[in-house]
C-alpha cells in the first residue's frame, strides 16, 4: 500500500460569461494526474508557471476543491467528505512559496509557530513556549527570537520559521510549494540542505513542487513533469535526467545552465538539437489542442506521454 496515492485528480475552475454570468467553460488546472509516494521519499512535481503543479499540492491538502478523483493517505480516502479524517490535518502540513506573505506580520514568532499546537494540543503556556523554542532550535533560529516579528528576520530565516510551524505537529508528509524560489541562491542551498537533514531526523516525506529542475535533481527520488495540467513524463531522477523522452522535458533540461566551460559546446549543440526537434516534431508529442497525450510505460519506472500505437 502506497503512503500517498493520487488517482486521476482533476481540478477545474469555472469560466463565467454572458448576461446571466453562467459557467461557459472550465479552466482545466489539473487534468487527470495520478502518482504514488512512498514514506520517507521525496517526490518532485516540476513545470512552468501555470502548469498546475501548485494546484495539485493545494488540492491534496484541501486548499482547493477537487472536481473529481481520489487522494488516498495511508489507505484512507481523504476526498470523502463523509469520512472523518481528523489526523490528516495533523499529519500533512505545507511550506508555502513566499516566506514574506505566509507569516502574519502582526504576530510574534511565538504565536506563529504555536498556532498549530494551540489548535491540536492542550499545552500550558510554559510547555508551549518550551516547545516553540525547541522547534526554533531544530531549524537553526535562535530560541531567544520568540518575541520578534517576521519583518525582523531575513528571507531565509522567515522560511525556516515557516518550516518550524510545519513540523510543529510532527507530520508525516510535508508539501513544499517552491520553498526556495523567493530566496537568494546562496540561501537556497542552505534551506535545501536543511530540509534534507530534518527529513532524515524526523522521517519526513516530501511532495516537492518546483519549476527549477536543478533544485529537484538535488532533492527528489522520483519526478513528474507537468504541462497544462497533465503529466508529460514520469520516472526516477535518473530516468528523467539521463534518458529524457518527451520534448518538453528535453527543453527544460536544455535550459539548465552549466557553469563548466568544457561543456559549453556540448550544451549548445544539445539545445540546437532540442529546438530543431521541437519545431519539426511538435505534433508527435501534443494533440490538436496542444495538450499532452496519455502516459505510456517505456520501463518499470519510466512513463512518457505519447500517442497510442495503432
Amino acid at each position: 500500500m502506497a503512503f500517498l496515492e493520487v488517482k486521476d485528480l482533476q481540478v477545474y475552475f469555472p469560466i463565467k460569461g454572458g448576461i446571466l454570468n453562467r459557467t461557459v467553460e472550465y479552466t482545466r488546472a489539473v487534468d487527470g494526474v495520478s502518482f504514488e509516494l512512498e514514506q520517507g521519499k521525496t517526490y518532485g512535481l516540476v513545470g512552468e508557471s501555470g502548469s498546475g503543479k501548485s494546484t495539485t499540492g493545494r488540492a491534496i491538502i484541501g486548499l482547493e476543491d477537487i472536481t473529481s478523483g481520489q487522494v488516498l493517505f495511508e489507505g484512507k480516502d481523504i476526498t470523502d467528505k463523509k469520512a472523518k479524517n481528523k489526523n490528516f490535518r495533523k499529519d500533512v502540513q505545507m511550506i508555502f512559496q513566499d516566506p514574506y506573505s505566509s507569516l502574519n506580520p502582526r504576530k510574534r514568532v511565538l504565536d506563529i509557530v504555536a498556532e498549530p499546537l494551540r489548535n491540536y494540543e492542550k499545552l500550558s503556556k510554559q510547555e508551549e513556549r518550551k516547545r516553540v523554542q525547541e522547534l526554533l532550535d531544530i531549524v537553526n533560529v535562535s530560541p531567544d527570537s520568540i518575541f520578534k516579528y517576521p519583518h525582523e528576520f531575513s528571507g531565509g530565516q522567515r522560511q525556516r520559521i515557516g518550516v518550524a510551524r510545519a513540523i510543529a505537529l510532527k507530520p508525516k508528509l510535508i508539501i513544499a510549494d517552491e520553498p526556495v524560489s523567493a530566496l537568494d541562491v546562496s540561501v537556497q542551498a542552505q534551506v535545501l540542505n536543511f530540509l534534507q537533514e530534518i527529513q532524515k531526523e524526523l522521517n519526513l516525506t516530501y511532495l516537492f513542487i518546483s519549476h527549477d529542475l536543478g533544485v529537484v535533481k538535488h532533492m527528489c527520488d522520483n519526478i513528474s513533469i507537468m504541462y497544462k495540467g497533465r503529466y508529460v513524463e514520469q520516472g526516477s531522477t535518473k530516468d528523467i535526467f539521463e534518458n529524457p523522452q518527451h520534448i518538453y522535458t528535453k527543453r527544460l533540461i536544455a535550459a539548465i545552465p552549466d557553469i563548466d566551460p568544457r561543456n559549453r559546446e556540448k550544451q549548445f549543440e544539445f539545445r540546437k538539437e532540442v529546438t530543431k526537434e521541437y519545431r519539426e516534431s511538435f505534433n508527435n508529442y501534443f494533440d490538436s489542442n496542444g495538450l499532452a497525450f496519455g502516459l505510456q510505460s517505456i520501463s518499470d519506472t519510466h512513463k512518457v506521454a505519447l500517442p497510442e500505437k495503432g
